[in-house]
């Protein structure tokens, strides 16, 4: 499975985002999708998931109320839009696969993407 993730770039603080995640080699429909973040000097933190339909989704307290996780499985494209951003969202923002587990448990996601750069100023 091969996963590209883009979107990413330098926003001002408040400003909003979305980032996008192609996935490609097996069908997309059958996999729980992740996204994820590492800031340096960080670990990588489970922000949001979202079911193979679409019909859950699964936030961070970090993050709710200000990102959503969406995707469109006729074009095997899961998404993140991101408001009202802040400086501290500034990292490298990742998307996983979940073939069979917790859609917030980050051991159980799979295949990862090379990851987009956020940097939110100040």
């Amino acid at each position: 499975v091969q996963l590209q993730a883009s979107g990413g770039g330098l926003v001002q603080s408040g400003g909003s985002l979305r980032l996008s995640c192609a996935v490609s080699g097996r069908t997309f429909s059958i996999f729980g999708m992740g996204w994820f973040r590492q800031a340096p000097g960080k670990e990588r933190e489970w922000l949001a998931g979202i079911n193979q339909w679409g019909s859950r989704t699964y936030y961070s307290d970090s993050v709710k109320g200000r990102f959503t996780i969406s995707r469109d499985n006729a074009k095997s494209m899961v998404y993140l839009q991101m408001n009202n951003l802040k400086s501290e969202d500034t990292a490298v923002y990742y998307c996983a696969t979940n073939l069979r587990g917790s859609l917030t448990d980050t051991k159980k996601y799979e295949d990862w993407g090379q990851g987009t750069l956020v940097t939110v100023s100040s």
